[in-house]
Formats: structure tokens, C-alpha cells, sequence
């Protein structure tokens, strides 16, 4: 009974896996907690056992509020010039019922009462006048700003480069190893009532991405290839005041093939 529980407990937490969009508890990260972190990160598999990742762990108040406020900046910018939306239009849905029929991207569910009459038109120029115009762009950026400042901490994640090689096989195998490596994280942290969530506006834009490797020092050795928000998840955690659901998952028949790739598995 103790294994089919163990068992049971291992798929549900894999099935919980999800996102944390709000706030954080401004509680430190424990020491033992960040190192338990690091050692499940430790444990994913990469090829030849290269332990390809390196992680930087980002406690000091100053350095996440610069880092916070290069992430604000990058999502103002984005989306005030139609980058954001542009780039990411395919994964917007705009109703439960588009969401229940495609089962993927996300849901704006959760938006102040005089957006939502703009949302269909978000994609228009008529649509990204209109949120300039109610200063979105900024609350945006504003509202990122805060979520990563406040963290309690942040981690970088790199890769050595001479197993990251883009236009070779190992840097397949890096990126995959690197992969697992987060899944082992994003599922421990589970355990221990933490949440987490990417950075990835700084990325967007190269001089924002360039400006946190300087901050981190990095060295011409190792390739920075993200940056994650993490802490204690609060008792009563309050949704951004723009926000979605991706809770989602696809269909067997909709990404599983049986025998070849004609025939589609049949639903559960």
C-alpha cells in the first residue's frame, strides 16, 4: 500500500505541475531548500553524464531589483511596439469554448472591466491604440517589475559551452539534459509549498538579455540561457490584475499516433 501511495503521490504531482503567475511570499528561500533544489537538478539524466548545467542563485535584494526592473522595461517595450502579441498570437484564446476545443496555448480569463471589450482586438492597431491609450503597456511592465523584484530569489540557468554546441548533436543533448534538469526542479518544489515562474521578457530583447550577463558576471565559458522567479507560495495568493489560465492539456487522439503517424490513438 506504501508504494501504490508513493506511486499515486509522484503522478499527481507531476499532474499539478503548474505556474505560479502572482506574488510570492517575501519569506527567505531556506538554504536547505535551495540546495535540494540543486540536487534534484543534479540527478536528470544528460549524455555521457556531462551535467551540462550550471545554476547562479540570486539572493541579494539590489541584483533582483535590478533584475526586475530590466524585466518590467522588456515587457513595456514589447508590448507597446506589438512585438508581444504579434510573436505570440497563435497561443491566445479568447473563450473557455476555443480553449476546451484546442486544449493548448492560453486563456485570458482575468482582465480589468475596460479591457474586455478590446480583447478580440488586441492583434489590431485599433486594438493596441486602445490599451496604449489605457496605459497598459506600462501596467504591464509595472506589474512584471514587482512580481520579480519581490521574489526572494531568482536563478539563472546556464549552460557550459563546450558540451552547448547549437549546430551539434551535443547541443541537442545539452538543451534536452538541461530540459529534465528544470522538470526535476519544477516538480520539487512542489514539496516543499514553493511556486516558479520564467523570466523571459529580458530575452526578448538583446540589450536587456546582454545587460543581466553583465550583472551576473558571466563568463565567455557558459551561455546564460534562462532566468526563473522563485518562492514560498502564499496562504490566500491573489491573481495579477491581467492574467490567464493554461491549465489545458490535449487529448490523447489530438498528440499520441498509434503504429505511424496515420492513425491517431483513441481518447480515454
Amino acid at each position: 500500500m506504501t508504494q501504490v501511495m508513493r506511486e499515486l503521490g509522484l503522478i499527481q504531482g507531476i499532474l499539478g505541475r503548474k505556474t505560479t503567475n502572482g506574488p510570492f511570499k517575501t519569506d527567505p528561500v531556506k538554504k536547505e531548500h535551495q540546495h535540494m533544489l540543486m540536487k534534484l537538478a543534479s540527478a536528470a539524466p544528460s549524455h555521457f553524464n556531462s551535467q551540462p548545467w550550471r545554476f547562479v542563485l540570486i539572493e541579494n535584494p539590489q541584483t533582483i531589483e535590478r533584475i526586475g526592473a530590466i524585466a518590467g522595461e522588456s515587457m513595456q517595450k514589447l508590448i507597446e511596439r506589438g512585438i508581444f502579441f504579434e510573436r505570440y498570437r497563435r497561443y491566445f484564446r479568447f473563450s473557455q469554448k476555443e480553449m476546451d476545443e484546442r486544449r493548448d496555448g492560453i486563456y485570458i480569463d482575468h482582465l480589468p472591466g475596460p479591457l474586455k471589450p478590446f480583447i478580440k482586438q488586441v492583434f489590431s492597431d485599433r486594438g493596441l491604440s486602445v490599451m496604449r491609450s489605457l496605459g497598459v503597456p506600462k501596467k504591464l511592465g509595472e506589474d512584471n517589475r514587482k512580481l520579480v523584484a519581490s521574489s526572494p530569489l531568482l536563478m539563472a540557468v546556464l549552460l557550459d559551452k563546450t558540451e552547448y554546441i547549437p549546430q551539434a548533436l551535443s547541443g541537442f543533448y545539452s538543451i534536452f539534459g538541461m530540459g529534465a534538469a528544470m522538470e526535476n526542479i519544477w516538480l520539487g518544489i512542489q514539496e516543499f509549498k514553493m511556486g516558479i515562474q520564467f523570466v523571459s521578457t529580458p530575452m526578448e530583447i538583446p540589450e536587456a538579455w546582454q545587460e543581466i550577463q553583465q550583472i551576473l558576471k558571466v563568463p565567455e565559458n557558459l551561455e546564460l540561457m534562462a532566468v526563473y522567479r522563485l518562492g514560498y507560495l502564499p496562504e490566500d495568493p491573489r491573481r495579477p490584475s491581467i492574467d490567464w489560465n493554461s491549465r489545458e492539456r490535449k487529448r490523447l487522439s489530438q498528440f499520441v499516433f498509434r503504429e505511424s503517424c496515420i492513425t491517431p490513438e483513441e481518447d480515454a
